[in-house]
């Protein structure tokens, strides 16, 4: 019996310490990014790398659009340029 709970006891402080998540447990429920403040301008077409969307528990849905130099914008789903860069960048791919 001493065995037995010595070595459940060593199992579970080995899965307490162990940091080895798989990857689909670790990061598919935590929302990607999502945006708190909003750019009210737009920026030139050649300086866009790609656009995306908001994860879905995001508190407001928006969309991120991605520069050639990585930095990430925020803009609302209402801007219209931003709507018009993603269906442009959606529909590139695709073709």
């Amino acid at each position: 019996m001493k065995t037995l709970c010595f070595s459940l006891g060593l199992l579970l402080l080995a899965a307490c310490c162990c940091d080895a998540i798989p990857k689909g447990v670790k990061f598919s429920t935590a929302p990607g990014t999502c945006c708190f403040n909003f750019k009210m301008n737009a920026i030139p077409v050649k300086l866009v790398s790609f656009i995306t969307h908001t994860h879905s528990s995001c508190p407001k849905k928006a969309y991120i659009v991605h520069t050639v130099r990585g930095k990430k914008i925020c803009y609302t789903q209402s801007f219209q340029w931003a709507q018009d860069m993603y269906r442009l960048h959606n529909t590139e791919g695709s073709s």
